[in-house]
């Protein structure tokens, strides 16, 4: 089934929505955990960012509105150059396996999760801005492109 999509719109600089604040609704329940499960950072910020794509769709399921999105204060967001109103950004401190052993401590190495909606299907969903610069995880490798996923919480 196709959505129907924001049409890309480049943004210019625009400092006239400095003022402006916006609002997800974001909540993230990470930052109540002890600090040893993640680091608070800012993501780090792009010159010039610019919409690509809105799915109308998702963001109405994800109870997000996609009009605020594609605002220059939106988007502004969505690239991490300012912070919703409500949200608490920081990268993710886990464990698991890397290269066949048990790693105590990995971590979101340019990941930044700007906060956690609760979706019109009642499920909590994590709004993540992939390649938002090194965090404290980081490793050596850079990254250019900045990607927001929506991805389900597993809390």
């Amino acid at each position: 089934m196709s959505s129907p999509d924001v049409p890309a719109t480049a943004l210019p600089p625009d400092s006239s929505h400095e003022g402006q604040t916006v609002g997800f609704g974001f909540k993230n329940t990470y930052a109540r955990l002890p600090e040893r499960f993640y680091s608070r950072l800012n993501p780090t910020p792009v010159a010039a960012p610019r919409l690509v794509k809105v799915n109308v769709e998702l963001a109405r399921n994800l109870g997000l509105d996609p009009d605020a999105l594609a605002s220059a204060p939106g988007v502004e967001i969505l690239a991490g150059n300012r912070a919703a109103e409500e949200a608490e950004p920081l990268a993710l401190a886990y464990a698991g396996h890397q290269f066949g052993s048990f790693v105590p401590q990995l971590g979101d190495g340019r990941t930044n999760l700007l906060g956690e909606v609760m979706g019109i299907d009642g499920v909590r969903y994590d709004i993540q801005l992939k390649g938002s610069g090194p965090t404290p995880f980081s490793a050596e490798a850079t990254a250019e492109l900045r990607l927001v996923r929506f991805c389900a919480s597993t809390s």
